[in-house]
């Protein structure tokens, strides 16, 4: 590693293992809160007593979920095993933390139209796509021109959670609509090159290899930012997708002018989605395809739901009530 200072050592080996840019965020943070609580301590001088202290006092002190933890647990892990090189034999008797299975909260379809009135534009299509095809939000926001295949009625995503590339349907109704945006990308990518702007992001060695590419119509975003900005590892200004976070605030103001109660957020219409496929009588091995899932048991906490939401186990109050009547 060329970079002296800790952190940049863990920010190297994470790009040199192509962690996502997620991953590395978060684990930079632990590492760093981690340092800042044992007083400024380089972590070569600690080990895992100083880790289980950290540990407890975040799940004690601090109460976060099992998941927080987990992450915590890993990145420092990352740290002492990646970065430093440190044998860890006190790893395994750190307890991990069992991430309880909960059930995802699920949209009907009358409550995805009621969100979905109270959005337009850009953002409605974009939610129209994210509940129309299952994808993650990054996936969607993420995705190029070239990734649209109007011939065969297909959307490729590439590079999907844990670096799959998978194929899932294009909603027939949604065509004119993506057209129309693809028509208001082409003017922001037309702008860009009579500014002589330096194309747009392009993964891995790709830019180096094929070095005109990042300014080619193929690889621009479907969902462009209107503005320029400056890319965090490069510092080149460039445009950049749509921002999840502008994204996740005009849903949360959707939710809350339908009137819903439920906590939905963005993913929320990848979970409805899953569940009204099935209730529409799809395999699961066939919607798992389409969720990108590694495990069918990941896939399976939708026909939880649908026991749940009371898909042919009627109540004996509903049958008391029957009876009862005239």
């Amino acid at each position: 590693m060329q970079s002296a200072k800790l952190l940049d050592q863990l920010r190297e080996r994470i790009r040199y293992l192509h962690y996502s840019r997620r991953t590395e965020d978060a684990y930079v943070h632990w590492c760093r809160a981690y340092i800042r609580f044992h007083g400024v301590r380089h972590p070569a001088e600690m080990g895992g007593a100083e880790v289980e202290t950290y540990l407890t006092w975040l799940s004690n002190e601090r109460g976060v979920a099992a998941s927080t933890h987990r992450q915590a647990l890993s990145a420092l892990l990352f740290l002492y095993g990646k970065v430093l090189g440190v044998g860890l034999p006190w790893m395994a008797e750190i307890g991990r933390p069992q991430v309880k299975r909960r059930l995802p909260v699920v949209l009907s379809q009358s409550e995805v139209m009621a969100i979905l009135d109270h959005m337009e534009g850009t953002r409605r299509l974009l939610a129209q796509l994210l509940y129309g095809t299952g994808l993650r939000i990054s996936e969607a926001l993420q995705l190029r021109v070239k990734d649209l295949d109007f011939a065969h009625g297909a959307v490729i995503v590439r590079e999907g959670k844990g670096a799959k590339d998978r194929v899932v349907m294009l909603p027939e109704s949604l065509v004119p609509g993506l057209h129309e945006q693809l028509n208001a990308a082409r003017s922001l990518w037309t702008f860009d090159q009579a500014e002589g702007r330096g194309g747009v992001f392009m993964p891995d060695a790709l830019e180096r290899k094929y070095p005109r590419a990042g300014a080619a119509w193929a690889w621009f975003w479907v969902f462009p930012q209107a503005e320029h900005s400056t890319d965090p590892r490069s510092g080149v200004v460039r445009r950049h997708h749509l921002y999840d976070q502008t994204f996740q605030r005009a849903f949360k103001r959707a939710v809350s002018a339908a009137g819903l109660t439920k906590p939905a957020t963005p993913h929320t219409l990848r979970h409805a989605f899953a569940t009204h496929l099935l209730q529409a009588g799809y395999d699961i091995r066939t919607v798992q395809d389409l969720l990108g899932h590694a495990d069918v048991a990941t896939t399976m906490i939708y026909t939880h739901v649908l026991k749940v939401g009371g898909g042919g186990v009627r109540s004996p109050m509903d049958s008391l009530a029957a009876r009862s009547k005239p």
